[in-house]
C-alpha cells in the first residue's frame, strides 16, 4: 500500500467505533466549543500570546543584565574598554536565551502553576553560566569573567521576577474573567472522567477545564452529562471530537478498553490537528524530579524514586541554612533589638518567648520568638477552647484577646519569628521546612502527619506561602509532607523568594 493510501486511511482508523454511534448534536458541540479555550475578547489564543510576551521579556531582562554589568565594569575600570568583552557578552546573552528555549521554559502548560517553570529557568541559567564562565577562564579573559559574575545573578533575579509578574497576571485573569484557560476532552471510564472533572474544578489556578467526555460504549449516551460535562462520543472518536469542539488537549485515563493501540491512533489523529495528548497518572504529591520513564517492549514503566532524608543533598541544605542564616542574623540583629525594646516597653515581661517544639526525628528543642501575647497567655487556652478557629490540632483565634497591640503588628508581618534565626544557626531548625509543632500537637499525629518530622522544621515553608492560618488542616499537612518528600535546593530558593510576597500581603497571618 502506498504512503498516500496509508495517510488517507489513518483518519478512518482513528475514528472507527466499536459500536454504532449516533451523530453528536450540533448544539452540544457548540456549547462545548464555546468554553474550549477561554481568552479575552479580540485576543489571539492565550498560549501563543503569553509565550511571545514571556520571550520578549526574557530577552529584555538578559540584555539589561548584560548592559548593567558591563556599565558597572567600565565604572570600576575608569572607562578602560576590553575589546573582547562586548562580543563575548553578546554571545553569552544569545546562548542564555537559546538555553531557556532548549530547556522548554516556554511550554504553555507551565504557565500559571507549579514550580517547574522556575526550575527550568534556574536550570538553563546554571548550565549557561557554567559553560560560559569556564570558557572565559580557559581563555584567560579575566575582565569578562568579572562581568559575567555580575551578569548572571542580576539576570536570574530579573528572570524570576518577570516570570512571577506574568504568572500573577495569568492568575488574575483566570480569577476575574475565567480567561487564559485550556479546554480538555476527558477520555476514560465514567468514574475516571468524573474524578478528573472534580479535581480540575478544585484547582482553577492550573488553567484546565473539561469541556467534553468520551467514554466506552454502554456507560453513557451522547448528550448525557458526567459531573456536568457532556458526553460527546466514545474513546475511538476522541480525536474527531476534540477537533470539532476546539479543545487544546485530550486527557486519557487508562483502562482495559483504552489500549495502547487506541492511544497510539489517537496521538496520530491529534498530531494532525495540533492538539496536545495527556495521560493521567494519579501519583499524588510526587514532584517531577522523582519521576522517570523506563521503556520496555509494548509499554512504558513509570519509575518513582523513593524519598530520601539524608545524604549529600541534605549536606548542601545544612550549608545553605547556616550560611544564609548567618548573613540574615547580622542584617536583622539591629531590627530584632529595636523590636525587643518595643515589646518590653509596651507590656510586662521578658520580650522573648521561648517554647518547646518538636523537631527532626521527634526531638524536642526550645524555640525562641518575640513575645506577642501578655504574660500567662498559655494558661488561658482552656477557657478559650470553645472559640477555637484553628485547623486540626492547631489552636488559633483570629481575634485573640491575649495578643498585645504591638504583637498584632509583629504577627501580621511575621516579625516575631526573626529570632528563630538563632535556632537555625544552632541546627534545630531550617530556613525552609514544615511548621514546627508543639509537643501536644505532635502527640496527636497519625502516620501521614508524622512524616513532617523526617526533616527539620522551618521558619517558612509551603504552608506559609500558600496561605498560613487560612489553610485547612489537611492542606497544611499535605504541604508539609510534600515538602519533606520532594525537597530540592531550587524549591528552597523559590519558597524563600515567595515568602517575601506572603509576608507583605499578610494573608492568613493572625
Amino acid at each position: 500500500m502506498t504512503t498516500e493510501a496509508l495517510m488517507a486511511k489513518a483518519p478512518a482508523l482513528s475514528s472507527r467505533s466499536t459500536a454504532p454511534q449516533e451523530a453528536t448534536s450540533p448544539s452540544i458541540i457548540s456549547r462545548a466549543a464555546a468554553t474550549a479555550d477561554r481568552i479575552l475578547p479580540g485576543r489571539a489564543p492565550w498560549q501563543s500570546r503569553h509565550r511571545g510576551l514571556v520571550r520578549a521579556t526574557d530577552a529584555l531582562v538578559v540584555t539589561a543584565a548584560v548592559a548593567a554589568a558591563y556599565t558597572a565594569h567600565l565604572t570600576r575600570s575608569a572607562g578602560e574598554v576590553d575589546l573582547m568583552a562586548v562580543p563575548v557578552l553578546l554571545a553569552a546573552a544569545a546562548v542564555w536565551l537559546l538555553a531557556l528555549g532548549a530547556s522548554k521554559a516556554y511550554d504553555w502548560h507551565l504557565f500559571g502553576s507549579g514550580m517547574s517553570e522556575y526550575r527550568r529557568v534556574l536550570g538553563a541559567t546554571w548550565k549557561t553560566f557554567s559553560v560560559v564562565v569556564i570558557i572565559a577562564w580557559l581563555a584567560t579573559l579575566s575582565g569578562v569573567r568579572d562581568v559575567l559574575l555580575v551578569t548572571f545573578p542580576l539576570g536570574v533575579a530579573g528572570l524570576l521576577t518577570a516570570r512571577f509578574a506574568w504568572r500573577r497576571r495569568i492568575l488574575r485573569l483566570r480569577k476575574r474573567h475565567a480567561a487564559c484557560t485550556t479546554g480538555i476532552v476527558a477520555v476514560g471510564h465514567r468514574v475516571q472522567v468524573s474524578r478528573l472533572v472534580e479535581r480540575l474544578a478544585d484547582a482553577p489556578d492550573h488553567g484546565f477545564h473539561v469541556i467534553g467526555a468520551c467514554v466506552p460504549a454502554g456507560e453513557a449516551g451522547i448528550g448525557e452529562t458526567i459531573a456536568g460535562v457532556p458526553v460527546l462520543g466514545d474513546p475511538d472518536r476522541a480525536g474527531e471530537v476534540a477537533g470539532r469542539v476546539g479543545a487544546g488537549a485530550v486527557a486519557v485515563s487508562g483502562s482495559h478498553e483504552i489500549t495502547a493501540d487506541v492511544v497510539r491512533r489517537l496521538s496520530w489523529n491529534l498530531e494532525a490537528r495540533g492538539i496536545e495528548l495527556m495521560l493521567t497518572a494519579e501519583l499524588a504529591d510526587v514532584a517531577l524530579p522523582r519521576i522517570s520513564v523506563s521503556p520496555v517492549p509494548g509499554m512504558s514503566l513509570l519509575h518513582v524514586d523513593l524519598p530520601r532524608f539524608s545524604g549529600p543533598k541534605y549536606a548542601v541544605k545544612q550549608v545553605m541554612d547556616r550560611s544564609l542564616a548567618l548573613v540574615l542574623t547580622v542584617l536583622a540583629a539591629p531590627l530584632i533589638a529595636v523590636l525587643a525594646l518595643a515589646v518590653a516597653a509596651t507590656s510586662r515581661g521578658w520580650p522573648f518567648y521561648v517554647s518547646e517544639r518538636v523537631g527532626q526525628g521527634g526531638r524536642v528543642f526550645r524555640m525562641v520568638k518575640l513575645r506577642t501575647m501578655h504574660q500567662g497567655a498559655d494558661r488561658l487556652v482552656p477557657t478559650l477552647s470553645a472559640t477555637d478557629e484553628g485547623a486540626g490540632v492547631l489552636f488559633k483565634l483570629r481575634d485573640d484577646p491575649r495578643v498585645t497591640a504591638i504583637g498584632r503588628v509583629l504577627r501580621r508581618y511575621s516579625l516575631d519569628e526573626l529570632p528563630q534565626l538563632f535556632n537555625v544557626l544552632a541546627g534545630h531548625m531550617s530556613l525552609v521546612g514544615p511548621r514546627p509543632p508543639l509537643p501536644h500537637e505532635a502527640a496527636e499525629y497519625e502516620e501521614r502527619m508524622r512524616r513532617r518530622l523526617l526533616v527539620k522544621p522551618g521558619m517558612t515553608g509551603l504552608w506559609q506561602v500558600r496561605g498560613r492560618s487560612d489553610l485547612s488542616w489537611d492542606e497544611t499537612v499535605r504541604c508539609d509532607v510534600y515538602y519533606a518528600e520532594n525537597w530540592t535546593p531550587q524549591l528552597d530558593l523559590l519558597i524563600l523568594v515567595d515568602t517575601v510576597r506572603a509576608v507583605v500581603s499578610a494573608r492568613g497571618a493572625y
